[in-house]
């Protein structure tokens, strides 16, 4: 069998191994239009903070590494039409400009993401940078060792970190978000209140509520950002606003959504049989809501294309869906989330409440103890979990991943408030943090 595979990042690079694991006679071809593979574009501020000193870590495959397994792989490629008829695709070599056509039996799109660019006056000004892949990690490594003032537009993940990684170095920083509340889409209003205090505490100038409406030159060499609230110079601007799915190859050729995120089936498969999708590319199946939805998180490329390389012969395993489950850390404090907020509940026209608890995670008797913040959000009627929110100098990481299972799993908040954790006070207490959270909102809807 014949396999052709468009892009090679998280999703790409999960299929090709997996597809080469389970029959290593498949023919595999990969087309990717950069020099590169599976770059982690998610340690781009971990690179840019100077916490990873040797970027090439950012990598976890390379081109030798897949050919290795058995696939031919053709770097600097792009696929530019898709004979889903004819079972062909047309690419066009970068470097010497040829075109040539090839042939599938099936077809793997993981074509990825691409950063939203608003029509902006002066977005092309060149003091405006981006910030998704390896190119634009060593453009803002580059140009930034100079700079001393930085704006960066979008206030969620990746403009957060971001923030704080240039604020490490000692630049003056301007966060500027359309929405009044940075991480909004990841959590409810009191942690986001203490991070954009933090913020404002260590200097970094928060300009919320406001939109971008263009982009000049500046007088001193840099760039000026115009919102509708006044004008902010600096020596560059970074855009982190989001990201659309990148399926205009596809475009009606298979179903997709409105945003143009590809549909799937539960084997990863859209609807024309031979095609499969899967990464930042395509749609996935949101639990909390039952409803597809547009997350673009590796996790879910990486595990989509697993499941892509698991399926392509026959159907094998189903996707479980995700709970959006993510993280990250904001000046040592861990900030992690599952499932959704109360205000994304509410959106929604889902019944939910939430409850609140900030406690030690382990006695005080214990020579230093630490306090976590934590929201649960869960359904009044039926008492499901629907989400939760964490933040702690101490490592609650894995506390998301408790209730990104809670979920899929369709658990209560009963559920929550009682089942077994062991207790060690060098740990936590005799009811982990995790129940107490439980027991509250078991508390709250006994009043």
């Amino acid at each position: 069998m014949k396999v052709i595979v468009i892009g090679c990042t998280h999703a790409g690079t999960a299929a090709v191994n997996q597809i080469l694991a389970t029959d290593p006679s498949t023919e595999v071809t990969i087309y990717e239009r950069n020099d590169n593979v599976s770059f982690l574009s998610c340690g781009i501020a971990l690179y840019l903070g100077g916490e990873i000193k040797d970027p090439q870590g950012l990598f976890y495959s390379s081109p030798d590494a897949l050919a290795k397994l058995g696939a031919t792989v053709k770097m600097q490629h792009d696929v530019t039409d898709i004979d889903t008829d004819q079972h062909l695709v047309t690419v066009k070599d970068l470097v010497s400009g040829t075109t040539s056509t090839d042939h599938y039996d099936k077809l793997v799109v993981t074509t990825g993401s691409w950063p939203i660019i608003p029509p902006i006056d002066g977005i092309d000004n060149p003091n405006v940078y981006l910030c998704k892949n390896w190119n634009h990690a060593q453009k803002l490594w580059d140009d930034a060792k100079d700079a001393k003032r930085v704006i960066v537009i979008g206030g969620g993940y990746i403009g957060t970190e971001l923030v704080e990684a240039y604020q490490r170095q000692g630049k003056e920083v301007t966060l500027i978000d359309g929405l009044p509340r940075i991480l909004n889409k990841y959590l409810d209003t009191e942690f986001t209140d203490r991070i954009q205090k933090d913020f404002t505490e260590r200097g970094i100038k928060l300009a919320l509520s406001q939109m971008v409406q263009g982009f000049s030159d500046a007088p001193d060499g840099g760039v000026t950002v115009t919102t509708d609230q006044g004008d902010y110079t600096a020596d560059m601007a970074i855009l982190c606003v989001g990201f659309r799915p990148n399926t205009g190859l596809l475009k009606g050729k298979v179903d997709m959504n409105k945003n143009g995120s590809i549909i799937t089936n539960d084997y990863m498969q859209t609807s024309d049989p031979d095609i499969y999708g899967a990464g930042d590319s395509v749609a996935v199946h949101y639990n909390p809501t039952h409803k597809d939805a547009y997350i673009p998180l590796a996790t879910n490329a990486v595990r989509q294309g697993t499941l892509v390389g698991l399926n392509i012969f026959k159907p094998t395993r189903k996707y479980m869906g995700t709970q959006s489950t993510s993280g990250l850390m904001l000046f040592d404090t861990t900030i992690v989330a599952s499932g959704m907020t109360l205000e994304h509940a509410q959106l929604e026209n889902i019944p939910a409440a939430a409850v609140t608890v900030e406690d030690n995670y382990r006695p005080e008797f214990m020579p230093t103890t630490t306090p976590v913040l934590m929201q649960l959000v869960y359904n009044p009627e039926t008492r499901a979990i629907l989400g939760a929110q964490f933040m702690s100098k101490y490592d609650v990481s894995q506390s998301a991943n408790t209730i990104s299972v809670m979920i899929q799993n369709e658990n209560t908040i009963d559920d929550l408030g009682f089942v077994d954790m062991f207790f060690q006070p060098q740990f936590d207490r005799p009811f982990n943090y995790l129940n107490l959270l439980g027991q509250a909102a078991i508390a709250q809807e006994a009043k």
